[in-house]
């Protein structure tokens, strides 16, 4: 089967994580993906390490960039400016993540390319949009605390926390690619390219789902909870007899299945936790009672007994050990790029399964500048 965007030219110009992310996606999906960085130090996260690959690059610049050409372009010279504009007359996509106003500084604002370039999709990505927001620096970890995630996240009585991986961003990168997608069918229908403008600030609060919509509808404002859920108990991680079990009851049926594993069964019926709704209003008694049931035995062993009714519940795995899982479930999660050198990059293969399959993204992570040459003589060859 012939990967779906084969054919597709992308001029990325993006760095960090979020773009990347997105062009990295698009390649995945079978785009072509050329990445023109700065000469020099090129993408930020080239020296964001340790910790490092056996290929030298940093792990960081690794999660983000396979699939893709890298050329060095100082984008402040005429000569190298111009061989951009040829990237991009060749191009299907352009993205971007300039401060605002920088990349349209470089003539290259949408309005230009547009008129020169009817089909072209043009994407931004920015920390808080293009208007009031524009003169804010955006990253992730400040998106997380003035958008409210951090405000939402850690224990009841401890300090505001970030999540554990730039969420934010990877978020905002998904986001990038379902607009990126929709302007390429868009473009189909009417032969006319699209701007897309994503922003950290906005996918984030897209992201908040019941807790912005509790907000909302009923003027609640959701505070920390440690692992608790505000709408569902129990739905927390409870100690057993070796360390701690995530568990997750949904319904009232789930949770009279979870009883009578851990022989407790009278506790569906009880006045004060026969309904989720009495449940989360009574879920500090309601975690005592679990977890002296729960004591008994090791969280691998109530994990098992519990999903084999229905019931979700697992050990908190390091990220190894979720891996480990995943490759015991079939689900194949890593694999194996190389470099034209050589180099090997292992990486966690796309989480979008294809039947008939789509071949994943062969090509290691780009040493910076890797395939100037290359991108050049096909520009030559192109406009020859």
């Amino acid at each position: 089967m012939n990967a779906p965007l084969e054919g597709v030219v992308v001029a990325d110009f993006s760095r960090v994580l979020a773009g990347p992310l997105a062009t990295m996606m698009l390649a995945d999906l079978g785009a072509h993906v050329v990445k023109i960085e700065r000469p020099g130090g090129g993408d930020d996260t080239r020296a964001w390490g340790p910790p490092y690959a056996s290929s030298g690059m940093t792990t960081y610049f690794e999660a983000a960039n396979r699939g893709k050409s890298s050329i060095a372009l100082d984008l402040t010279l005429p000569g190298d400016r111009a061989r951009a504009e040829q990237i991009i007359a060749r191009s299907d996509v352009v993205i971007e993540n300039f401060r605002p106003g920088q990349f349209a500084r470089l003539g290259f604002d949408w309005e230009t390319l547009s008129a020169r370039h009817p089909r072209l999709v043009y994407a931004s990505v920015s920390g808080f949009g293009l208007d009031g927001g524009a003169r804010l620096p955006g990253y992730d970890f400040v998106a997380q605390a003035v958008g409210g995630l951090m405000h939402i996240t850690g224990e009841r009585e401890g300090e505001a926390m970030k999540a554990g991986v730039a969420l934010v961003d990877v978020l905002t990168g998904k986001d990038a690619v379902i607009g990126i997608l929709a302007a390429l069918r868009r473009r189909e229908l009417t032969g006319r390219g699209s701007r897309i403008d994503v922003n950290l600030l906005s996918s984030l609060q897209a992201a908040l789902v019941n807790q912005v919509s509790a907000h909302l509808g009923a003027g609640a404002e959701p505070a920390r909870l440690g692992n608790r859920h505000p709408s569902i108990a129990p739905y927390e991680v409870l100690r057993c007899g070796d360390g701690p079990l995530a568990v997750a009851c949904g319904n009232d049926a789930q949770f009279r299945r979870m009883t009578e594993v851990l022989g407790v069964g009278h506790l569906a019926e009880h006045e004060r936790f026969a309904t989720n709704a009495l449940r989360v209003g009574n879920r500090d008694d309601l975690a005592v009672v679990l977890e002296e049931a729960l004591a008994g035995d090791t969280a691998a062993a109530w994990a098992e007994r519990l999903n084999a009714v229905g019931v979700a519940a697992g050990v908190v795995n390091t990220i190894g050990e979720g891996l480990a899982l995943a490759d015991r479930l079939g689900l194949d999660p890593v694999y194996e790029t190389r470099g034209a050198d050589g180099r090997a990059s292992r990486q966690v293969r796309s989480p979008i399964a294809w039947s008939p399959a789509v071949p994943s993204a062969s090509s290691a992570p780009p040493r910076l500048g890797e395939h100037t040459e290359q991108v050049l003589a096909w520009l030559d060859e192109v406009n020859g």
